[in-house]
């Protein structure tokens, strides 16, 4: 490798970092950013209308909330959630038994200051995840809770980065 491409290879990334504190990139966790604003400061509220079929994934997507979030000590802000999930089949043998399910989920949420009741974010998030039911009555059933676990941390991820990404904070309103 030349000599030319080994700088590039060493400078370039440098110059990434350097445009983006140039344009006013803060790092989500560093003193001021919203991550370190947040963590701690956000009482999660579980969603009080919960479809039947979404009790479960509530509790999930409220503990994985709480796992990056905090548990909301300081109460400075309050997450209002609403959850739904459907359990599609995705795979049916020539006998007409479904083989393997898909579990999509849907989670509303809104970012309010407590103190005035402002809306700092809000938004929708959704996805899925899939099980297979081809083994016994019991891993078929575990394997259902694992599928509705994951989709409710995939679901809780999203709602962080885009908290950490849009939610209008400042370390004034702390």
């Amino acid at each position: 490798m030349s000599w030319l491409k080994r700088r590039v290879l060493l400078i370039a990334p440098l110059a990434l970092l350097m445009g983006a504190a140039a344009c006013g990139f803060t790092p989500v966790h560093a003193p001021g950013g919203t991550g370190a604003l947040l963590h701690d400061q956000v009482l999660v509220q579980a969603p009080e209308e919960v479809p039947s079929n979404s009790n479960v994934a509530a509790y999930f997507l409220v503990r994985a909330l709480e796992d990056d979030l905090g548990r909301g000590g300081g109460g400075t802000y309050a997450l209002d959630l609403r959850v739904n999930q459907d359990v599609e089949g995705q795979a049916i043998t020539a006998d007409n038994e479904i083989t393997r399910y898909s579990v999509q989920g849907t989670a509303s949420y809104t970012l309010r200051r407590l103190s005035d009741g402002a809306v700092m974010a809000s938004g929708t998030v959704n996805n899925f995840t899939g099980y297979s039911a081809t083994g016994s009555t019991i891993d078929t059933l575990a394997s259902e809770r694992d599928a509705e676990e994951r989709l409710m941390e995939i679901l809780a991820d999203q709602i962080v980065t885009r908290l950490y990404t849009s939610a209008k904070l400042d370390a004034g309103s702390e």
